[in-house]
């Protein structure tokens, strides 16, 4: 089969590989009709590469048909149509009876301290297979898969496996007051989605970004904006429009890689360079994350208000203005979406009806074969791309 596979820093490639097989008898393999790029596969791209081996499938939100199940799937039939959540889970173990699907004990990755395993993203998370490719095994399909009627096309339920979700989730964990304002950093496929959930939810938003086409999408959706290009000091341009309070709740949706954070982005930079041997430690012990969007969300949240941090953050050594966040009563909330958690929230919203305009959602639909000038699009926003999706 065909599948897109990371061969180093910037660098992408097309590669025949083996079809997948079952190997546990909970196991299912599906033909891959959608899969998306997600903004978490950029930090693949530039800045996890230390936890990457050339030849690693990527790729981690599917959808697509059963081509087989294991003798244990039950619920799963040949020709069933299914969306895959990114994240691994057993749903039967402790951390699953929370609804924390991220931290399951069964595919936790200890090796690493890592949560669930995620397909296609680096050995932090199991060095799974990935989802950009035209075949996929699922492990533990006895319950991660979610069922979706026929009809529609993929991008109705396409994003079920990440970006819904965990827009859902980043919203519900800025515990916004009913009729509240929340501001939502940066407007890639995480944010946008967010805007659309948090006004659906009936809440006034505030979106920063400084591309012209994601600006005017949250304009189209409802939002008020904030053009970073064109304000020097956001958070002082968040408060004279919440009469000089700040937002009730801030969602960051940008997380490792942010813009105006010159020396953590040099040093990132420079880890990546060095031998993986030498770089996989270093950043698991003394990584640090550019952090110009969450320090912006301290200085722009209300006091006693609350951030829901959706970007992925991957340091340890991070700085963080704690005086100022002990001071406010700042609330932090974060951490990997939780599929399953929210699926019966969602579906409502795209079983009947396109509440959240998924089935336009996506700016660009493509071949496995264009994964590589995609991901140069997609990191560059060139050509207006704000979401991608591979059809195998």
């Amino acid at each position: 089969m065909k599948a897109v596979t990371w061969q180093g820093t910037r660098n992408v490639s097309v590669e025949t590989v083996p079809d997948p097989v079952l190997k546990e008898p909970t196991d299912a393999i599906i033909r891959v009709t959608s899969s998306g790029l997600c903004g978490s596969d950029l930090h693949l791209y530039e800045t996890l590469g230390p936890f990457m081996t050339p030849g690693d499938i990527v790729g981690h939100e599917p959808m697509g048909i059963v081509e087989e199940t294991g003798p244990d799937v039950g619920g799963l039939q040949v020709g069933d149509r299914v969306v895959v959540p990114f994240q691994i889970a057993c749903g039967h173990c402790y951390m699953c009876d929370l609804q924390l699907q991220t931290q399951c004990e069964t595919t936790q990755v200890r090796e690493y301290g890592s949560g669930a395993a995620l397909f296609g993203y680096s050995k932090l998370y199991g060095a799974v297979d990935g989802a950009q490719a035209e075949y996929l095994r699922i492990p533990h399909a006895d319950y991660g898969p979610i069922k979706v009627p026929d009809g529609p096309v993929d991008d109705r339920f396409l994003f079920l496996s990440d970006v819904m979700p965990t827009a859902w989730q980043a919203v519900d964990y800025a515990n916004v007051p009913d009729g509240g304002t929340v501001l939502v950093l940066g407007l890639g496929p995480i944010g946008d989605m967010a805007t659309r959930i948090a006004l659906h939810r009936g809440y006034q938003v505030i979106a920063v970004d400084l591309v012209d086409e994601r600006l005017s999408r949250a304009i189209a959706s409802g939002a008020t904006t904030i053009d970073l290009r064109e304000v020097d000091d956001v958070p002082e341009a968040v408060r004279s429009l919440t009469g000089g309070r700040g937002t009730d709740s801030v969602v960051d949706a940008v997380g490792m890689e942010a813009h105006g954070s010159p020396v953590a982005s040099l040093m990132q930079k420079a880890t990546g360079l060095l031998p993986r041997g030498l770089a996989a430690p270093l950043m698991q012990r003394g990584g640090i994350d550019r952090l110009a969007a969450l320090h912006t969300a301290i200085e722009a949240v209300r006091r006693g208000g609350t951030i829901s941090l959706s970007g992925v953050y991957g340091g340890q050594t991070d700085p963080m203005p704690m005086m100022t966040m002990f001071d406010k009563q700042i609330t932090l909330r974060m951490g990997q979406a939780n599929v399953r958690r929210w699926v019966d929230d969602l579906l409502p919203l795209v079983e009947d009806q396109d509440v959240l305009g998924t089935e336009t959602f996506a700016t660009d639909h493509v071949a496995l074969d264009d994964a590589p000038q995609a991901y140069r699009d997609f990191q560059h926003k060139a050509h207006g791309t704000v979401k991608v999706v591979f059809r195998p």
